[in-house]
């Protein structure tokens, strides 16, 4: 398959979301407001701002309705959230969201403990909410999580996730998003599940998701970029994990990927500096320094600037 790399990436800052809800202590609504207008400022276009599941399950994402409706909202700006069932997405809907998502997994094992159902179960759960945000005028994007490998299962075969894909896009989920939820992807491997999935799902509505545990993030994302994918989710400061997949580190960073496509002459619309001062802003908030490496080294370099005036 002939492909090129885009001229243009659409990122996905799914810190306020994906990020926030591996925190240890609870986030207050003003700090989940502030990050989200803070990513909106530096540029970002897509923002995962909230997620609506029960807060007993996931307390981080308490109070997710008046996150959206306290936001400063900026035009061209989309602000998505998680909506795993229809009560979700009826709560969702009510609090203005720009996209709704669901979100199944590639093993069986890690769909049980995730959502608590069999993948089949979670396909047909979903349905109705795929069906409901078509109604409503609402786009509806579908993660697959662990297609580069599993806590408890191991290797995943790509062709198990083509097939999910395949499923999720035809029931009306406008883009498929790729998750390396333990991080144990190579740029290969990235290659041999993207290769799988196009021949089921057009490339331009296939996206990329990647932990760094490895620190194999920044590599899988230009192995993707080079097969033609021109959306990837990233998290400002690196924040996030996985509370069902022991020992994976957070999403990898925005600032590196902000990084690597600007030396790629890649389009994002991102002001680094900015989105900089947002993971500084963010990890000081949370008490520690941001994982980004771009960050920490922006941040040092601004630093060594200083004394020397």
């Amino acid at each position: 398959m002939s492909v090129s790399s885009p001229a243009r990436v659409r990122l996905v800052d799914v810190g306020p979301r994906d990020g926030l809800q591996n925190e240890p202590g609870s986030i207050d609504i003003a700090t989940k407001v502030a990050l989200i207008e803070r990513l909106g400022d530096a540029g970002l276009s897509a923002i995962e701002a909230a997620s609506f599941v029960s807060p007993r399950w996931v307390p981080q994402m308490a109070g997710s309705g008046e996150v959206m409706r306290a936001l400063r909202r900026r035009p061209g700006v989309s602000y998505g959230a998680l909506t795993p069932n229809m009560q979700g997405f009826e709560a969702a809907r009510a609090a203005g969201v720009d996209e709704v998502a669901v979100f199944a997994a590639a093993t069986e094992t890690f769909s049980r403990k995730n959502i608590n159902c069999s993948i089949a179960e979670s396909l047909e759960r979903f349905r109705p909410v795929v069906e409901a945000a078509r109604e409503h005028g609402l786009r509806c994007r579908g993660y697959i999580s662990c297609v580069l490998g599993c806590p408890y299962e191991g290797a995943v075969d790509p062709r198990a996730v083509a097939a999910l894909a395949a499923t999720l896009y035809e029931m009306g989920c406008y883009e498929i998003c790729l998750g390396d939820t333990v991080g144990v992807g190579t740029p290969a491997a990235t290659l041999r599940v993207f290769e799988a999935c196009a021949q089921k799902v057009p490339v331009d509505r296939l996206a990329g998701h990647f932990h760094d545990t490895w620190g194999m993030a920044i590599a899988n994302i230009h192995a993707a970029l080079g097969f033609g994918i021109a959306t990837f989710d990233a998290s400002v400061a690196g924040l996030g994990g996985c509370p069902y997949s022991p020992g994976a580190s957070g999403n990898v960073a925005t600032e590196d990927v902000v990084y690597l496509l600007d030396g790629l002459g890649v389009e994002t619309g991102v002001d680094l500096d900015a989105l900089v001062d947002c993971a500084a802003w963010i990890s000081g908030v949370l008490g520690r320094a941001p994982q980004s490496r771009v960050a920490r080294a922006r941040l040092a370099q601004r630093s060594r600037e200083e004394q020397r005036t």
